[in-house]
This record gives structure tokens, C-alpha cells and sequence, in this order.
């Protein structure tokens, strides 16, 4: 039943709307003085969390690029290297004497010889002997007695002729070529001579020595040279250690997942198991390499810096991550999946593996790649179970010794020379990239097996 208005009333409303004063609202809990400063201040909480947050992000994006751009700034230039070109004599009299052509004694002429001459003809008027060695300074002497010396072995009727040969510069030509030594520097605080940068100069111009892309450094292996020095033996090593790992940990994590998910009793024993593989996902992985370095090495006499060895280090590290990763993704597919597999005369083990499984295998595959990119980049459990021999080969078997992309970063980055700053920061850029595309192809393949599923 509505309320009769007083006619006071009508007539201070007819007031009002004559005079276009808008009515006077009563106030009540949510529109009072109190209530409008609680919803300010609450506001203003906001905007003040929403304003960290972007900071955040843009210090967290800020520092990643500091980090890229630093590292790209750095090792971008070892891609490239300067190359010397010489005409060098092979003299009979120098190589082969008794003129008999025997391997053993070709390999162990003086081929340093060989290149000092070489060198001397590229600068005339050089006659002192300090001025002969420091002009031999100016190209890698281990790298090109080598490099002639296996063209020798490989081809003994090469003696007594003349070989173009390209090789490279030693390291502080190279690195005076990029810019890294500042010839303003005075002479007795650099490596290189005023001398020697006048040689380089003249080389430089008359095309003897040019830069080129370093091919060394993906090819080659392990050297105390850092011009020679190479990723090869270290990626091989690398892949190595993954393969061993992933053979170990993938059946083992996953078997392990879906028995406990799906078959073992619930009681106090599988709930200690579980908690402990949990933990084991946060335990450092320098006790793992404590763990093999007793058990395997120790105990079973295992061989040092052998991928196989590692590869089991690495597979207990994997291990965790893998189970979890598993059991997330077992526990993500609907029991409806399950239930109707079983309603129709499924045993439990057919519905698992028949139905649940191939559900669930996005994820499982997913959290396997991310494990094997974790695993990837440890350095700590292979240094502790030896890794770190210094390997002038390519491995080819798992029981030889090797060693990996991150104990080669660890190892180059204590080096005191300069040229091996920028080895190293393109060790690191090369280990990005294979990290990123690991964790990309992760990415794509969950997406295009969930689409299809």
C-alpha cells in the first residue's frame, strides 16, 4: 500500500524541479562519508599493487635483456676469426732426408721450421733473431705446424712442394684485430709490439690476413689455445649424457607415476614415498654428485669423465621432475575416461594404459623435455664425479672419456686471456639457443597433441 506524501512535501518537490535543484539523497552505508574513504584507500591499494607488479615484470624483463645483450655484446665476435694465408715450402731436407717417406719420421720433422720461413718471406728485411720470433708470434704456431703436419702425413708425395695453407692467427693478432687490444696502450703493457702492429697492418692491406667465420669453434675440441679451441667434443659429450639419462629416468618416472597413482595401496608407506620424491625435486644437485661419486665411483669402480657415468647422475636428477610432472598429468585426465573404459569390461590396467595414458601423454612428454633441459645445464654433479678431462677428441662411445657444454663454459670462464671471454660467452649463447629450443619444442608439441587429442 503506498505512502501518502504530505502536501509540505509536494510542494518543496515542485520547488525543486521549478528551480532545478536536484532532491537531497538520504545516506546509508555504502554511499556515506566513511564508506566512499574505505572504497578510496582500497583503490588506491590497488593501483599501488597493480604498480609493483609492472615494475616487477619490467626489472625482471630489464635484467634478461642486460643479461642477453651482455652476453651477445661479448661472445658474438669469437663467431668470426682471423685467418693468415701462407705459400709454405715443403723441403725435402727439412721433412724427409733419407728421402724414404716413412709416416712415423714425416710426423716428427720440424714443421715449425717450415713456418718461420714462410713467415719471413711475408716481411721482408727481417734478420734479428728476436724480430724472427716475434714475427712468428703473429700466426698460431700450434695450429699451423699441425695443420701442415697432417697434410704431410696423410699425403707424403706432397714433399718437395709448395703448400697454400690457411690458418689461423695466434690469439693477440685476433684479438687486436677486433678492437679488444687498444694500441693506445703503451707498448710495454700490451702483448702486442709496435712492431709487430705495423707487421699486422701490412698484412691486413695486402689481404694476407683476413677475418672469417670461425668454423674452429664449432669443429674443433678442447685446446690451451683459444684460437683452436672448439665446442665439438663438448656438445657430443652433451648429447651423450642426455641420452644415457633420458634411457634411465624416462621409464623409471613415469612407471614409477602411474603405479603410485593408480595401483599402489594408499597407506603410510607409498604417502612416505611420495613426499620424499618431492623432496628429492628440491635437494641440490651437488648431492647428487656426491651420490655417484660414492656409489658408482667409489663403490663400483666406475671410470671417471665416462658420459655413462654422468648420464646416471643426471638421470637421478631427472627423475623427480619427470614422476611429478607425470602424476600431474595422470591426474588431469577426467575419471569419466577411466569409469567408462571400466563399464565396459576394461580390466584397470587396460583403462590406464589404453585410455588414461594416451590422455595424459601431452603432459608427460612436456614435463620429460623440460627435465632433460634442466638437466642439461648442471655443472656442480659433473664436476664432482670428475668430467672435467681435458678432451682433445670426440668421444665415441660412452665409456670414453668426455666432457659437456657446462663444464667447458666452467672451465674456459676461469682462463685469465681475453680470448677466451668471448669463447666463452659464445659457449653460453650456443647452450641458450638448444635450452630454448628444447623448452619451444616442448611448448609446440603439447599444444599440437592436445589439439589432436
Amino acid at each position: 500500500m503506498s505512502q501518502i506524501e504530505n502536501p509540505e512535501t509536494k510542494s518543496k518537490k515542485k520547488k525543486n524541479r521549478k528551480s532545478g535543484k536536484k532532491p537531497h539523497k538520504m545516506t546509508s552505508l555504502h554511499n556515506s562519508e566513511a564508506a566512499l574513504l574505505r572504497l578510496k584507500k582500497r583503490r588506491a591499494k590497488e593501483g599501488r599493487f597493480i604498480l609493483w607488479g609492472r615494475l616487477a615484470i619490467g626489472f625482471a624483463v630489464a635484467s634478461l635483456m642486460w643479461l642477453l645483450f651482455s652476453l651477445v655484446g661479448t661472445g658474438y665476435t669469437a663467431f668470426t676469426q682471423h685467418f693468415i694465408t701462407l705459400d709454405v715450402k715443403l723441403e725435402a731436407s727439412i721433412l724427409d732426408p733419407t728421402d724414404i717417406r716413412d709416416p712415423e719420421k714425416l710426423r716428427a720433422a720440424n714443421y715449425r721450421r717450415l713456418i718461420q720461413t714462410s713467415m719471413q718471406a711475408q716481411i721482408e728485411g727481417v734478420t734479428d733473431r728476436k724480430e724472427k720470433r716475434a714475427l712468428f708470434n703473429l700466426v698460431s704456431a700450434s695450429g699451423a705446424t699441425n695443420y701442415v703436419r697432417q697434410k704431410v702425413y696423410k699425403n707424403p708425395n706432397l714433399v718437395g712442394q709448395t703448400l697454400t695453407v690457411t690458418v689461423p692467427t695466434s690469439d693477440e693478432v685476433d684479438q687486436l684485430l677486433k678492437g679488444y687490444i687498444d694500441r693506445e696502450t703503451p707498448e710495454a703493457r700490451r702483448k702486442v709490439s709496435n712492431q709487430q702492429i705495423e707487421w699486422i697492418d701490412e698484412l691486413v692491406d695486402r689481404g694476407v690476413i683476413k677475418p672469417k667465420f670461425n668454423t674452429i669453434f664449432f669443429t674443433g675440441t678442447d685446446s690451451r689455445d683459444p684460437e683452436l679451441a672448439g665446442i665439438a667434443s663438448a656438445v657430443v659429450g652433451s648429447l651423450m649424457l642426455l641420452s644415457v639419462a633420458f634411457i634411465l629416468a624416462f621409464p623409471i618416472g613415469v612407471g614409477a607415476a602411474i603405479y603410485l597413482d593408480e595401483f599402489a595401496p594408499k597407506n603410510k608407506w607409498t604417502d612416505l614415498i611420495e613426499i620424499n620424491i618431492n623432496n628429492l625435486a628440491a635437494v641440490p644437485s651437488i648431492v647428487f654428485g656426491l651420490l655417484g661419486l660414492a656409489v658408482f665411483l667409489n663403490f663400483f669402480g666406475m671410470p671417471r669423465s665416462a658420459p655413462l657415468v654422468g648420464g646416471m647422475v643426471l638421470a637421478l636428477r631427472a627423475f623427480p621432475t619427470i614422476t611429478i610432472a607425470t602424476r600431474a598429468a595422470l591426474r588431469s585426465v577426467s575419471p569419466s575416461i577411466t569409469n567408462g573404459a571400466l563399464s565396459v569390461g576394461a580390466s584397470h590396467v587396460q583403462a590406464v594404459f589404453h585410455h588414461k595414458l594416451p590422455l595424459a601423454a601431452p603432459g608427460i612428454l612436456t614435463g620429460t623435455i623440460i627435465g632433460m633441459a634442466q638437466v642439461l645445464g648442471e655443472t656442480a654433479p659433473l664436476l664432482m664425479i670428475g668430467m672435467v678431462a681435458f678432451v682433445t677428441e670426440i668421444p665415441t662411445s660412452v665409456m670414453e672419456p668426455a666432457s659437456a657444454l657446462p663444464v667447458q663454459i666452467f672451465l674456459w670462464s676461469d682462463s685469465a686471456e681475453r680470448a677466451w671471454s668471448e669463447r666463452t660467452s659464445a659457449a653460453i649463447i650456443i647452450l641458450l639457443l638448444v635450452l630454448i629450443t628444447m623448452n619451444g619444442f616442448a611448448i609446440w608439441l603439447r599444444n599440437k597433441l592436445e589439439k589432436r587429442r
